[in-house]
């Protein structure tokens, strides 16, 4: 029995005696500085995009063409004494104009699903809202760069490559914002 004691001394005195490595003093992605937010930086962490965006378009055409002929004559022979005019015209005169404006702002957390070569992240994210039986879908997905990332660990949706942002809705709201069947057979005909 006291050989083994003897031999479990030695081998403690042994494991206190060898240095340690730099590789088991500090481990990087475990710890972060005191002073530093946290930012997203792995696969798995949540971001936050700032949606914001406006657009807006305007289109004008505008035609006119007009076009006149007059064709004349007259015959004279003995006690016939016969003239005549014809007159042709015509004008069009066509407008149009269309005009939008759209705007969108909301926030959402994406998740960092892949990191490219290049350092950036692969985002993704889904949001779904029920309110007063009005369901809103907003989805996001895009490419972010780790520099574009603030200090409260958000990106604005203008910061996001590839940006594919999406947003749709179900409900009584987006149903009457539709035509009716009436208004559509009126549209396919040409007539609305």
């Amino acid at each position: 029995m006291t050989g083994r004691i003897a031999a479990s001394a030695m081998l403690a005195a042994l494991t206190l005696a060898m240095p340690a490595g730099a590789e088991d003093l500090y481990k990087g992605g475990g710890w972060s500085a005191m002073s530093s937010d946290r930012r997203a930086s792995q696969i798995g962490d949540a971001l936050t995009v700032v949606v914001y965006q406006a657009a807006e378009s305007t289109s004008t055409a505008k035609t006119d063409s007009s076009k006149n002929t007059a064709l004349s004559g007259g015959l004279r022979a003995g006690s016939l004494d016969e003239s005549g005019a014809l007159r042709v015209g015509g004008s069009y005169a066509g407008g149009g104009q269309v005009q939008r404006s759209e705007r969108f702002v909301t926030q959402m957390t994406v998740v960092v699903r892949e990191i490219l070569p290049n350092g950036d992240f692969v985002v993704t994210g889904e949001q779904r809202m029920r309110v007063n039986g009005e369901t809103s879908n907003i989805g996001v997905r895009g490419r972010v760069r780790p520099a574009d990332i603030d200090s409260d660990n958000r990106v604005l949706s203008s910061r996001v490559a590839d940006a594919e942002i999406n947003y749709d809705g179900q409900g009584f709201v987006a149903r009457s914002a539709k035509p009716g069947l009436i208004n559509k057979v009126f549209r396919f005909l040409g007539l609305g």
